[in-house]
């Protein structure tokens, strides 16, 4: 009874102990204050508008055709199904690591033979010194987790779990993003080879003429010269805009994970597209909570955190205790008989002493490992403070850059025109002419690219404040 007593008392002892030894975990200062302010960043227009974070992909595209190719992507995508197979595997890592925490039984099976031949001095009777032993029964071992080892081991474990689910989360949101920005990229470079095949097309016309003139003695050979050098420029930029076009249809192709739809609807021109513009930034400590790759750094800094404590635990003793229970005989028959019961009982502590300085190595490295961590951490943070805030200065600027380049391409088109008359009527030379249309295809193919960028800007303000990890919002 003493003893029971006194086991009971230092075992809970050490238990206290071995709570005095975890590390509590904090999490680092790393948010700012504020979103920067200024001219290129515009006033929130509304006050009481859903966050990004509770806005569903498909409510935030305007597109039919766009979510119905974000779904087949989700569906289908070789690197969202790899990161789901880690979350997946992650939790069996988990299931595997609890199972430590608990009893281990089994069934124990044994048999041996042993012979002693200084049992007897008679050489007729030197054979009946073999021994015989039989036992089956239970076996159950345990380890006692007096100074956190185990539980350590199973918050590394918890939280690779939690991390490999918050990688998961933020691979769907780049997908969801990338699928829409190649669309649109497809989509642009369908535009721009439009604006291109129209300026190809009247290039000819002007070529047909200015050979005419040429031939017929009205014109100058350099006029039919300029002509045809902006015949073959037209030609140049169209095999390039086609090729541009093919390779963003092939990566959009590769994100779905099959082709593209035969019945997919035809595209809506960028101008006309509908994304939800009046998205609220919101605060920048909210980052913390809705970025999943900003919680999947902490998660890995927490489970850097866990395995400092598992280093700890280490300079502790391991104490086990395995039981058996179950029969033994010195025959298989009678081993099941009356009186053949056997137990046994064996407590053991481990108690290290000297490692050549292992365990010390071990702890400075897992300290370490978190002190990378807590740095990875904060620049996963700086990383979404930096999205966000470029993302609002492209929100507050690209609204005028598209007003201004559309008044410019006006204003191009209308310098074309002038610029044909001039030489019609004999008072200017091609060369104004070919000038004002090259201006004229660049001010077209720079309000394209704007118009795109401006979409894009706002798929990415969008991915950056965390939306896109579920279809539809928050009820």
């Amino acid at each position: 009874m003493i003893y029971m007593k006194t086991l009971f008392a230092a075992a809970s002892a050490l238990a206290l102990a071995g709570c005095a030894l975890n590390e509590p975990y904090q999490r680092p200062e790393a948010a700012p204050a504020a979103y920067p302010a200024g001219p290129a960043y515009a006033v929130e227009k509304t006050d009481h508008a859903v966050s990004a974070f509770d806005t569903g992909w498909a409510g935030f595209l305007g597109d039919a055709s766009l979510r119905r190719l974000v779904r087949l992507a989700l569906d289908n995508n070789r690197d969202l199904r790899v990161a789901m197979l880690r979350v997946e595997q992650a939790r069996a890592q988990l299931q595997l690591q609890q199972a430590a925490t608990v009893p281990q039984v089994g069934v124990a099976v044994a048999g041996s033979n042993s012979k002693n031949n200084a049992s007897s001095t008679d050489d007729a009777n030197r054979n009946h010194g073999v021994s015989y032993n039989r036992s089956a029964g239970l076996s159950a071992s345990w380890e006692l987790d007096f100074f956190g080892r185990l539980n350590a081991l199973d918050d590394v474990a918890r939280e690779q779990y939690l991390a490999t689910g918050h990688a998961r989360q933020a691979a769907q949101i780049v997908l969801v993003a990338q699928v829409s920005e190649q669309y649109l990229a497809m989509l642009a470079f369908g535009e721009q080879l439009a604006v291109s095949n129209a300026t190809e097309a009247a290039a000819r016309e002007s070529d047909r003429i200015a050979k005419l003139r040429f031939d017929t003695g009205t014109g100058s050979e350099l006029d039919a010269t300029l002509a045809q050098g902006v015949v073959q420029q037209a030609q140049a930029n169209q095999a390039a805009l086609t090729r541009q076009q093919a390779q963003a249809k092939n990566a959009l192709v590769l994100l779905l994970g099959q082709p593209l739809p035969a019945d997919l609807a035809a595209p809506v021109p960028l101008r006309d597209l509908a994304l939800m513009a009046d998205i609220p930034a919101g605060l920048p400590s909210d980052l913390l909570l809705r970025r999943p790759d900003v919680q999947q750094a902490e998660a890995l800094l927490r489970a850097e955190n866990a395995r400092v404590n598992v280093a700890r635990a280490a300079f502790f003793p391991r104490i086990s205790l395995t039981a058996t229970a179950g029969s033994a005989s010195s025959s298989l028959g009678n081993l099941f008989s009356a009186g053949s019961g056997a137990w046994s009982f064996a407590p053991q502590l481990l108690l290290p002493l000297f490692d050549g300085g292992a365990k010390q190595a071990n702890l400075d490295a897992a300290r370490i490992g978190k002190d990378i961590g807590v740095a990875q951490y904060q620049k996963s943070v700086q990383m979404a403070f930096r999205e966000v805030a470029d993302g609002l200065a492209a929100r507050g600027t690209y609204e005028a850059e598209l007003a201004a380049r559309q008044a410019y391409s006006d204003t191009q088109q209308r310098r074309l025109a002038l610029a044909e008359l001039r030489y019609d009527n004999g008072v200017d030379d091609y060369l104004s002419v070919l000038n004002a249309k090259t201006d004229l295809y660049n001010a077209q193919i720079a309000l394209v690219t704007a118009r795109l960028n401006r979409w894009n800007s706002l798929l990415e303000l969008y991915r950056a404040l965390g939306g896109g990890w579920r279809e539809h919002g928050a009820t």
